[in-house]
């Protein structure tokens, strides 16, 4: 299962990838379409709006491509017996996916979240053991189960 979970989000990362990267390529074939005709105020407040929309846009590429990194570098046939990167946590009935702060998903009857490190549920749990509880929020979690 975290071989098809891997695989879904590596392909919904690098789709999101996609189309960042295309929209920064048409900001830019505009900016340059632009300059070739235009001058004076309005335009230089044009082309500054596309500059200041393709600065926005890299930024959220960044963020997607950091994502697809840590994605990228999990290696799904390890089997883990703490919560570590990559793991699949059963927690409350939850299926958690240790990796990045992602869309949940559903793959055959189970929904599963990803959850980063640095959120305070998966940073409770990293590095702990079938049978921890931890309390977030007013609310307790127990893991039941790691692959």
């Amino acid at each position: 299962m975290k071989s098809e979970i891997k695989a879904y989000y590596q392909q919904l990362l690098q789709d999101r990838i996609d189309v960042f990267q295309d929209m920064i390529a048409q900001l830019t074939d505009g900016a340059q379409n632009d300059a070739k005709g235009s001058a004076g105020d309005k335009h230089e407040t044009a082309l500054s709006m596309m500059h200041l929309e393709q600065e926005k846009l890299a930024v959220k590429l960044q963020e997607v491509l950091q994502q697809k990194a840590i994605i990228d570098r999990m290696d799904p046939s390890v089997r883990h017996t703490r919560v570590a990167l990559g793991s699949l946590v059963e927690v409350n009935g939850l299926r958690l996916f240790i990796a990045a702060a992602l869309p949940k998903i559903t793959l055959g009857n189970h929904t599963i979240l990803a959850v980063s490190t640095q959120a305070p549920l998966g940073s409770a749990l990293w590095g702990q053991t079938v049978g921890y509880s931890t309390q977030i929020n007013g609310k307790n979690y127990t893991i039941t189960a790691i692959w």
